[in-house]
């Protein structure tokens, strides 16, 4: 596998989250507080769901919504 996709969708309360699905079955969710967060754990997870040597060369995150920045 060459490339996965992630759906990532935002909640004002909790940050980020994000799923792939496995079309073998099964998939990964994780989430995150903010952005670099839900990267980090998004290559922790997977990292460890695919054996080594499996792992996909990409991963892309489609976002629902566009992220916006705001300024305090």
């Amino acid at each position: 596998m060459k490339e996965i996709v992630f759906t990532v969708s935002a909640d004002e309360a909790d940050g980020f989250s994000a799923s792939w699905d496995d079309p073998c079955g099964g998939g990964i969710s994780t989430q995150g507080k903010d952005l670099a967060s839900l990267q980090a754990m998004i290559r922790d997870a997977v990292l460890c769901h695919f054996d080594e040597g499996e792992v996909p060369a990409r991963v892309r995150l489609h976002f629902t919504e566009d992220p916006a920045l705001a300024f305090a």
